[in-house]
């Protein structure tokens, strides 16, 4: 079996086997020799396989016989009536069975999974279907025991060495650094009135509001008192706004204006999702930021001591967020030549249940790029507007550059890690032993070497590309999106990345 992203069949062998008293055995115990087992593997729909295993008796009476003779012979068996070991093997085998079984159906189940993972070609995407308290060994006859399992597809890679790529660039200005600079600096800035009789909004502002939702004559829902900055896109819980700036740019407080939002999945209404509705801001008021004086101690916050080590700083933060750029363009034309000539349309259900890692692996990639919290926030927001859309997109990239990094024998190892962790670090103003603590407790360590990896094989094509540079388009850059707590419709908002629960069968009592 190849060897699995995320969760491993193997894993989750290691998984059942420990969960079984004394599955695992004693230090220094010998293994076992190799089972006698048939597999049995057919498809069920695309990327799910249904695997029956049968396990020769003998190999199962073995093992119980073993673990028997160790009872008799080891002077370790505890019968009443008896002292220690002298009691009769028959005796023994009654009063044990139970416990013994226990072992050995953990053991074999351990051997026979792993066995599986090494001689079969099959890479889950999560662990097998498969509940271990449900499997006894019979009383005569071999060990049968079947699963369904999420795999990764099958698929052929084309040829993706020497690529021709467009390469966007950009040229930074004075202007482009300005606007850094003032982004950098907000946090630290106080938010006070706009000037101006009546004071008029412009980009980056923040505007206290209502807003009133509808779809023709029918409400969705009203929300007051709203603060919202005012950013080309607008992210609310459950929709975005892509033309925000534009349809409420120059508002004035006492101004009504009709914004258009496109609801996402996560609407608590299931007949709106996707539907496009009508939102009605109503203006009462319009702040801005003032810029905090520029003093030794802020500039100390950002680890330097003059004004133009700072814009330098800031030059190298906006090359570093065109690295991205480029890296993210690279991606989708590397996936637009190699992945829709490999991969087909992936189910929906698969894309639910992996959506929630593909924004985990999303999240470290642009920690790593070094983009800044609120940017990566706004960027995961915008992803689950669509999250099937947005998963099956970075499926198919982590599909291909897995693969890829197999077939190239790329691997990431603790040192790898390590490093990685030393660099957001560093770029987060954290110590590396936090950032390890908070990708544990967010689980994302299995997300961040997943990236490592797919960094590792998209390095690799893109060391062997041929490039072409082109400027960098409006929509490249991805239009800087603010986030809201507001919702477009009331009611709960739905989890776009939560597993859905199978439906329970109502008992109409005959």
């Amino acid at each position: 079996m190849a060897e699995p992203e995320d969760t491993p069949t193997a894993d989750a062998a290691e998984s059942i086997a420990t969960a079984e008293p004394g599955a695992e055995g004693e230090a220094g115990e010998k293994q076992p020799v190799k089972l006698r087992q048939e597999v049995d593997v057919r498809d069920t729909g695309p990327c799910k396989k249904h695997i029956k295993v049968t396990v020769n008796r003998e190999d199962i009476d073995a093992r119980l016989n073993e673990k028997y003779s160790e009872l008799v012979t080891g002077h370790r068996s505890f019968v009443q009536g008896f002292r220690p070991g002298k009691a009769p093997r028959k005796l023994v085998e009654r009063f044990y069975r139970e416990e013994i079984h226990n072992q050995v159906r953990g053991e074999v189940l351990m051997a026979s999974l792993e066995q599986l993972a090494e001689e079969q070609d099959i890479a889950p995407l999560a662990p097998p279907d498969l509940d271990p308290g449900k499997i006894v060994i019979p009383p005569e006859g071999p060990l049968v025991y079947e699963f369904e399992v999420e795999v990764r597809p099958h698929f052929q890679l084309p040829d993706y060495k020497g690529l021709k790529l467009k390469r966007p660039v950009q040229e930074f200005t004075d202007a482009d650094v300005a606007k850094e600079k003032r982004r950098l600096l907000e946090p630290y800035g106080q938010l006070v009135p706009k000037d101006g009789d009546p004071p008029v909004a412009a980009e980056g502002d923040l505007i206290t509001c209502d807003i009133n939702t509808r779809l023709g004559d029918q409400q969705l829902n009203e929300v007051k008192e709203v603060r919202i900055k005012l950013d080309p896109r607008l992210a609310l819980k459950d929709g975005v706004a892509e033309n925000f700036g534009k349809q409420m740019a120059g508002v004035k407080p006492g101004d009504n204006r009709t914004v258009d939002i496109k609801l996402s999945d996560a609407v608590a209404n299931p007949g709106l999702r996707g539907q496009t509705v009508k939102a009605t801001f109503v203006v009462h008021d319009v702040k801005t930021v003032r810029l905090p004086e520029i003093t030794g101690d802020l500039l100390g916050e950002f680890g330097v001591s003059t004004e133009p080590q700072l814009e330098e700083l800031l030059r190298v933060s906006l090359a570093r967020r065109l690295e991205y750029l480029q890296r993210q363009a690279a991606r989708q034309q590397v996936i637009n030549l190699v992945a829709e000539k490999a991969l087909s349309e992936l189910p929906q259900e698969l894309l639910v249940r992996q959506a929630r890692k593909a924004l985990q692996r999303k999240a470290v990639e642009m920690q790593s790029a070094g983009l800044s919290n609120e940017e990566i926030e706004s960027r995961l927001r915008m992803m689950q507007q669509d999250i099937v859309q947005s998963t099956a997109v970075a499926l198919k990239e982590h599909f291909v550059l897995q693969k890829i990094a197999e077939d190239e024998k790329l691997e990431v190892n603790d040192d790898d890690i390590d490093i990685e962790v030393n660099r957001i670090a560093a770029r987060t103003d954290e110590s590396p032993r936090k950032v390890r603590a908070r990708l544990e407790r967010e689980d994302m360590l299995e997300a961040l070497a997943a990236e490592l990896t797919e960094s590792k094989a998209l390095d690799l094509i893109l060391d062997s590309a041929e490039y072409e540079d082109v400027p960098m388009s409006a929509g490249e850059g991805e239009a800087p999106a603010t986030t809201t707590e507001a919702q477009a419709v009331f009611g709960d908002v739905k989890d776009p990345t939560a597993v859905p629960e199978p439906a329970v069968e109502s008992d109409t009592g005959g």
